[in-house]
């Protein structure tokens, strides 16, 4: 039997007023998708705005429990952090990152004294504490080290879940690190923090800002291809999935977002599993000059990318743009 054509169909009507455009809307917004990224510094009192991301800034401690009271209210979930450690802290072992009273530990404690019911993501990679800045240990030609790396990062996973983070979340891209933390988790009675794994993290060009937040901007030597994924490959990242699922990830995140929105919707098509986009630094400054430079309105070109990564099969998105989209979406 043939389908309907026009004029019996006219898709328009399903268009022709805002009252039905929002009754057939396919996908939707609501505050509870996002995570907000959060950057930290030393100091009391601090903010220090950061030039390559036009209305981020850094805060000091002090100051967080203000941003996570402000996510609570917004109806936001989750805070992810990421510290700016101080240059004398950083080293060739990383020692800073198993320091339970380092930067990132104390930001925790003051969010989670202050808010409980906003969840606190953290970081596990090497690189916001090494001199080289990499994510893991190098060896003598420069090379990361994949295992002895894996074993560091368990126990800076366990530093941060003693610290009271709800989520860790594995972003240096080592192979086998997922079932390494997940079983020193288990072993430590850590049994109910989650492990967010940066499954499919690509070498991306968009990290830029990024890296300016955390000051290891000039720090890297050589670069993270040999293990961040090669940004031609799809295929690969279901492979990536498939290994830290089997390992104990609970949810996934692909990273970037908008440029790999192909990779989210075969990720999510493939597995089902929570999983998140990070529309990286890169991304929101793009949007931040677009609109500085009268190419687009700002809050239009928030609200699209961040409805695409839904359409695309996002379970939630790490976002710098949370708390604009949040009171936008609340009107």
């Amino acid at each position: 039997m043939s389908q309907p054509t026009f004029p019996a169909i006219r898709m328009r009507r399903g268009r022709s007023a805002p009252w039905i455009r929002d009754m057939l809307a396919e996908h939707r917004l609501h505050p509870s998708d996002f995570i907000w990224p959060l950057f930290i510094c030393e100091g009391d009192g601090c903010e220090e705005p950061i030039a390559a991301l036009p209305g981020v800034s850094r805060w000091s401690v002090d100051r967080l429990a203000a941003k996570a009271r402000e996510a609570r209210d917004l109806g936001i979930p989750c805070i992810a952090l990421f510290p700016n450690t101080p240059a004398s802290l950083r080293s060739e072992n990383a020692g800073e990152a198993l320091n339970h009273d380092n930067l990132i530990c104390r930001a925790v404690k003051a969010i989670k004294n202050a808010v409980p019911e906003v969840g606190v993501l953290t970081d596990v990679a090497l690189d916001p504490y090494t001199a080289h800045g990499h994510d893991g240990l190098v060896d003598e030609r420069g090379c990361v080290k994949n295992d002895e790396t894996s074993a560091v990062l368990v126990e800076q996973a366990l530093v941060q879940a003693a610290a009271g983070a709800d989520i860790v979340a594995p972003s240096d891209m080592m192979d086998g690190r997922v079932g390494a933390i997940r079983a020193g988790l288990e072993r430590e009675g850590y049994c109910d923090v989650s492990i967010m794994a940066y499954a499919a993290k690509y070498a991306s060009a968009f990290y830029g800002p990024f890296r300016d937040a955390v000051g290891s901007r000039g720090l890297l030597k050589g670069d993270k291809r040999g293990y961040q994924m090669d940004p031609a490959n799809g295929a690969e990242a279901l492979r990536e999935v498939a290994l830290d699922l089997a390992e104990g990830a609970d949810m996934v995140m692909v990273k970037p977002g908008l440029p790999y929105l192909d990779v989210l919707a075969r990720v999510k098509d493939a597995f089902g599993v929570p999983t998140f986009a990070y529309q990286v630094s890169g991304e929101y400054a793009m949007i931040e000059a677009a609109a500085a430079a009268g190419a687009g309105d700002r809050d239009a070109l928030i609200l699209e990318t961040l409805v695409a990564f839904k359409r695309a099969g996002a379970t939630g998105v790490l976002t710098y743009h949370a708390p604009a989209a949040a009171r936008l979406i609340a009107g």
